[in-house]
């Protein structure tokens, strides 16, 4: 029988699922529920020691016996201070060791209670990873009555932590032998009661996987590929690449009839002329649609890149798992935004992708036909004066050589609505998602490449939380500033079920009733307003085009008899613009 607490099981099976057998156990009370487990459990092989300093170097001996990881388990307090010299030596002689550490609830730290000191990350630099679980209790699942929406709430939470707690646990045990050996420290916080020993048997577990693809490893993608062809429902999911990159023209052609391929504008165009870049939308047109979700979902979901902007995807891919998900990043950080990453494939995304492209059988499918016509059918929306208006009217008008950066929050998503020009770049500062910084990041790109123009789309509110980018002697004279006023973060009004006062609205939307005029003009910039969609066609034009007398030079960029970068702010109603943009998706 094991313990009843959900952590723990999460533990041993992981412990178990990545082939971790050998346990020195310490003497104590907290840890009861962990050393009792492992004990009943007949896969386990334990070791009892009482002096936490000889199981340490004890646990240390296993290791470097087998060449597999041992894991010592001790009580809360100095108990796992006691392990710090076996630790310490683990990690100079890189030898795999797990220490377990019992704990007592955080709330108790530093309150005179018994055997309270603060247990997570004591090894510091000498371990390879630290983590602390968190605790939670199952909730039964919830019946129809007065506290349905209670229960449902509790069990989403739970659900939650089972996941992070997961994730966390496999990450750790991954850094065992993750660029060389090492030791980790897995700290448990147990609350009473924790003498309940009733659980039948250990839980099925997500086991996350990591290929390296180095030669160092010597690792074969034999098995990957057999996995990969087992699925025929193939999605590629792309996030935000800061680079363009042209697949082979073989590659282009496999992954076009055997998957589906979808990435948003800040993925940059890796597979231009056919990549779905109108997920979000496809997605919120099935939201009722519980058959055609299932017909959407993918087997496999292979993911690479940074951020994903759109909640939609994001959410859809949570609520309709794939039975797996690969993600390949070049670092072999475990990624795991859909709740379901399953494989993390270190090395260059671009070097996979063209590995299974030659490596996969052609069996025909037709999920990627099912995407594309649902892609095909969606039209790219008309709209009448607004900021989607201006934001798309730029869009098709761009130089194909130009760059275009984005404001967080509208903007962004604003963008994602309209067809790219084909080698447009696009960047975004989606690693925090935070509105500032976006114009001081365009001004230091622009500052470095005066070769071509550069345009920004950007928000009242990042603008003038940025907008000391402007100062300077040397401004660039080839950026393209297109400012969204309306005069609020318009974002914040459209989240569902927000019901605010007046006053409330005005603080968490930022009210203001800046313009952006003087600024622009104080800097030398060349400003226009515009207020409607006349005013707006009859600039557009300058805007995106560089006289003839400041073409572009060779060896200078854009020529130095140019005036000025320009500034066109857009003046929009709140209240219009929320309108229009919310009867597109929620018609």
């Amino acid at each position: 029988m094991y313990s009843n607490k959900p952590h723990i099981l999460q533990l041993l099976s992981l412990l178990k699922a990545h082939h971790i057998y050998q346990f020195v156990v310490c003497p104590g009370s907290r840890n009861i529920p962990i050393v009792a487990s492992i004990i009943n459990d007949p896969d386990f092989k334990t070791v009892q020691v009482t002096d936490e300093r000889s199981a340490g170097y004890q646990a240390l001996g296993l290791s470097l016996q087998s060449a597999k990881p041992t894991a010592v388990v001790v009580t809360s307090g100095t108990a796992l201070l006691n392990v710090h010299p076996a630790v310490a030596e683990a990690s100079l002689q890189e030898v795999p060791l797990i220490v377990i550490s019992a704990d007592r609830p955080q709330a108790w730290i530093g309150q005179q209670d018994g055997q309270c000191i603060p247990q997570p990350d004591v090894y510091g630099r000498l371990v390879k990873a630290s983590i602390q679980l968190p605790e939670w209790f199952d909730v039964p699942q919830f019946a129809a009555d007065e506290n349905h929406g209670k229960l449902q709430r509790q069990q989403e939470f739970a659900e939650q932590t089972r996941w992070y707690c997961n994730r966390i646990i496999n990450e750790a045990l991954l850094e065992l032998d993750n660029h060389g050996k090492g030791p980790i420290h897995i700290n448990v916080p147990i609350s009473e009661p924790f003498f309940s020993m009733k659980t039948k048997c250990l839980p099925k577990v997500r086991v996350i996987r990591r290929y390296h693809g180095l030669n160092e490893y010597n690792e074969t993608f034999d098995e990957l590929i057999d996995e990969l062809n087992q699925y025929s429902k193939r999605m590629v999911l792309v996030g935000q690449m800061n680079y363009i990159y042209q697949f082979e023209r073989k590659t282009v052609k496999n992954l076009y009839k055997f998957f589906t391929w979808h990435q948003e504008h800040i993925g940059n165009q890796t597979i231009p002329g056919w990549a779905i870049q109108n997920t979000d939308r496809i997605i919120a047109d099935v939201a009722d649609d519980l058959e055609a979700q299932k017909m959407l979902s993918p087997d496999l979901l292979i993911t690479y890149g940074g951020h994903i902007i759109s909640k939609r995807v994001k959410q859809f891919l949570r609520k309709n798992p794939p039975k797996m998900h690969w993600h390949i990043s070049s670092s072999g950080k475990i990624v795991d935004t859909f709740c379901c990453n399953s494989v993390v494939i270190e090395m260059s995304p671009i070097e996979f992708i063209e590995k299974i492209a030659n490596l996969i059988e052609p069996v025909y499918t037709t999920f990627p036909k099912v995407w594309e016509e649902r892609s095909k059918a969606i039209k790219e929306p008309v709209f009448p004066y607004s900021a989607m208006q201006v934001v798309g009217k730029l869009i098709k008008t761009l130089p194909s050589e130009s760059t275009l950066h984005l404001g967080n929050s509208s903007a962004v998503r604003y963008a994602q609505l309209f067809q790219l020009p084909y080698k447009l770049e696009v960047y975004c500062n989606r690693g925090t998602s935070g509105i500032e910084g976006s114009l001081s990041t365009f001004i230091g790109f622009a500052q470095g490449d005066q070769s071509r123009l550069h345009f920004i789309v950007i928000g009242d509110l990042s603008f003038f939380y940025d907008m000391n980018a402007l100062v300077s002697l040397n401004l660039p004279k080839n950026i393209r500033i297109l400012l969204l006023n309306d005069q609020e973060g318009e974002i914040f009004r459209m989240l569902p079920q927000l019901e605010m006062s007046p006053e409330i609205a005005s603080a968490v939307q930022g009210k203001h009733s800046c313009n952006a005029k003087a600024w622009a003009m104080d800097q030398g910039l060349d400003y226009t307003a515009v207020h409607n969609e006349e005013e707006w066609n009859s600039i557009s034009d300058k805007f995106v085009s560089i006289p003839d007398s400041q073409q572009t030079n060779s060896n200078m960029g854009i020529s130095q008899s140019a005036e000025c970068g320009q500034l066109i702010e857009v003046f929009i109603d709140p209240n219009e613009n929320e309108q229009i943009f919310k009867s597109l998706f929620f018609k």
